[in-house]
């Protein structure tokens, strides 16, 4: 079952014939070719997308234009990529963002 919005009242009806497949933590999903990944994984009932660094708290879609980058996942292998900005591609590998380093706080660690 999805959770699109396929008929909205004001921007019309939405073209879902431009089905795709790509994976979320190893599970398989589908989107629409081009939707941001954000908007696929709200599609797919997922809420959760990473983890605070500091505290562990779940992080999701927050402001949903790049500002904050709370959005962060790993994408075919590359860490740090914002879902609000990023389309959807066929087969894409979307790992979520877990805890990622604090390149300050990690800094420190190292070097103190």
């Amino acid at each position: 079952m999805t959770m699109r919005i396929i008929d909205h009242p004001v921007l019309g009806r939405l073209n879902d014939s431009n089905t795709i497949s790509f994976t979320y933590n190893g599970e398989t999903l589908t989107g629409l070719l081009g939707e941001s990944i954000a908007a696929a994984l709200l599609a797919n009932g997922i809420r959760t997308i990473r983890y605070h660094e500091e505290s562990g708290t779940p992080r999701g879609i927050y402001c949903n234009i790049g500002h904050c980058f709370e959005c962060r996942v790993h994408v075919n292998g590359q860490q740090g990529v914002r879902a609000c900005l990023t389309p959807l591609e066929e087969n894409m590998d979307i790992i979520s963002g877990g805890k990622l380093p604090t390149p300050v706080r990690d800094w420190r660690a190292n070097n103190e």
